[in-house]
């Protein structure tokens, strides 16, 4: 399935952004020239969220895997361009489940193991996926039941694979069925000399959260991930010998472009860690000898708010963090890089391909880099990444319109160039004006200290982010409001020091004297098998809510009564 305009395609190949290099073509490469160096380690406490013994494999090791894996899958039917679900913590089995589905020549999409049949349902449904990869348990939960209950939802799901004991009826053992796949068949061999897959050809697919209460699918090709990976390796500057600590998930453009493409591009060593354990995460740094990383901001304060982690464990090895999702602390970059030399990154990113990069040469002051970035097209700017010198963006006026070049006032981002990606799932360019240029959907300002940087000022479209998962605050309101007892309900950002931010909802009672409860609503969302992360963690009951004159939610008015004390917090 080729994504861009065959004249799009070819711009990008005379350009050199796109060489035609495959996802199978570089573990090949790896297999052969570093086939005895260590790839890729689980977490050490694996068997507390999944089946299993921690695995530790070699490029050769993973190779074989790959190449069982995708045997299994060949044999249920998985042909070039049929899609393929993965719903898998961070572990090793992800990513060589990627890597065996692109084999194929076929399309993954992976989930988010949060995930339940509510996401999955019209997730799956929508991409028409035929295959649905997991695990019997993981992270406390009966994943492959879960999966297995989707088949009646799902008119072309057929096929359910399990990692791990005891498979439920309904799906296939994985484990058994790759030990047992030694061998390509004749029909593989064939259909595997009949791929001719390029830098055009889609290879996965990924989700936004949302905003307007459904997920839109971004597909993506070998080319658009080639693009990313080499950005998201040259702005922490890494080589074959970096050994990288994933601590997010491997589901979008964070995980994927962040350390999955880096990794397989450059034959480096990639560490997962699931779920988050700041312990075992300061652990893994030190067993492993992590060069790079990325962690959520008020992680990298904890680490540097004293010197007990650097105290008790040896990190001497870690040279870069990338951060991002909110601001960053000035003293926290400064303390990094100051005290411990470690520099740190500025990084923001969306599924789409608009992203931008902070760092100690295009912003050099720690205090700076927290909040700006710099623009695409400042002449002199000197930026690590290649494809930002190839890289337009523009700030629109969302009041009327107008391009904003002047500091002070805001206007959304909107962006061109090799990054950015085709179009939506059977939405084609929805999500682009008249001009080509795709709307972010993020506001910022071109900075009052220099016009050579943005600032970001907010969201255009309404999202909470929940300690790094993107919650559509339209989904649920969708969902509140199937309450009978619900007249009107506004789902709001409220801060958190932990997680960023957490869901509040503001709800208008059809009566007064019968107004639901938190714990209430929270049990309606658990019956509907809606992700924890999406449960609202606090309820104001108003008499209206606050809207313009043609009728909107002022949102922000809302904000400002978060400041009172809240309901206590359901447990999860």
């Amino acid at each position: 399935m080729h994504l861009f305009p065959e004249e799009v395609a070819e711009s990008f190949r005379a350009d050199g952004w796109w060489t035609g290099t495959t996802w199978s073509d570089l573990l090949a490469g790896h297999r052969s020239a570093i086939g005895h160096r260590l790839s890729l380690a689980d977490a050490p406490n694996r068997s507390s969220f999944m089946a299993g013994e921690p695995r530790r494999l070699t490029w050769e090791e993973v190779g074989d895997q790959v190449d069982r894996i995708s045997r299994v899958l060949f044999d249920h039917g998985v042909r070039r361009d049929v899609v393929v679900g993965v719903q898998l913590p961070n572990c090793v089995e992800l990513p060589l489940v990627l890597l065996a589905v692109a084999r194929l020549g076929a399309i993954v999409t992976p989930f988010p193991v949060q995930y339940r049949r509510h996401e999955l349902s019209g997730m799956t449904t929508a991409a028409g996926a035929e295959v649905l990869v997991t695990a019997t348990q993981a992270v406390g939960r009966p994943l492959a039941a879960d999966a297995v209950g989707l088949c009646g939802d799902v008119p072309t799901l057929r096929t359910v694979l399990a990692f791990g004991p005891d498979v439920v009826d309904g799906a296939q053992p994985l484990d058994a069925r790759v030990a047992q796949a030694g061998a390509d068949s004749p029909a593989l061999v064939e259909h595997l000399a009949s791929l001719d897959l390029g830098s055009n050809d889609c290879v996965t697919l990924v989700w936004t959260s949302g905003t307007e209460g459904t997920p839109k699918g971004v597909p993506r090709a070998y080319g658009d991930w080639e693009v990313l990976g080499a950005a998201c390796s040259q702005a922490p500057r890494l080589g074959p010998d970096d050994v990288l600590l994933n601590p997010f998930p491997m589901v979008n453009g964070g995980g994927l472009a962040g350390m999955f493409i880096p990794w397989i591009t450059l034959g480096a060593t990639l560490a997962q860690h699931h779920p988050f354990d700041l312990d075992v995460f300061v652990g893994q740094i030190e067993s492993e000898r992590v060069t790079y990383t990325c962690a959520p901001p008020l992680v990298l304060d904890t680490l540097v708010a004293d010197d007990t982690a650097f105290e008790q464990h040896d990190l001497s090895t870690l040279r870069a963090v990338g951060s991002g999702s909110a601001p960053l602390s000035g003293w926290m970059i400064a303390r990094w890089e100051r005290d411990h030399g470690v520099e740190v990154l500025n990084l923001f990113g969306s599924n789409e391909g608009g992203v931008l990069f902070g760092d100690p040469e295009t912003v050099p002051e720690p205090s700076d880099r927290g909040r700006l970035f710099p623009r695409y097209g400042v002449e002199g700017m000197p930026y690590r990444v290649d494809v930002a010198h190839a890289m337009q963006a523009r700030l629109v006026s969302l009041d009327d319109g107008d391009e904003v070049t002047t500091p002070g006032r805001a206007g959304e981002l909107r962006l061109k160039g090799p990054t950015i990606f085709a179009g939506y799932w059977d939405r084609g360019r929805h999500g682009f004006d008249a001009d080509g240029w795709f709307c972010t959907g993020d506001v910022f300002e071109i900075s009052a200290d220099s016009p050579s940087y943005l600032m970001h000022v907010d969201r255009a479209k309404d999202l909470i982010i929940r300690g790094g998962f993107k919650i559509s605050a339209a989904e649920v309101e969708a969902l509140v409001i199937a309450d009978d007892r619900v007249a009107e309900v506004a789902a709001v950002a409220m801060p958190d020091a932990r997680l960023g931010e957490r869901v509040c909802l503001f709800v208008v009672p059809r009566d007064p004297a019968d107004a639901p409860t938190l714990d209430q609503l929270v049990a309606r969302l658990r019956d509907q098998q809606v992700a924890t992360f999406k449960w609202p963690e606090r309820l104001e009951v108003v008499e209206a809510l606050p809207r313009n004159a043609i009728g909107k939610i002022l949102k922000r008015e809302l904000r400002i009564l978060l400041a009172q004390p809240a309901h206590p917090v359901p447990s999860h």
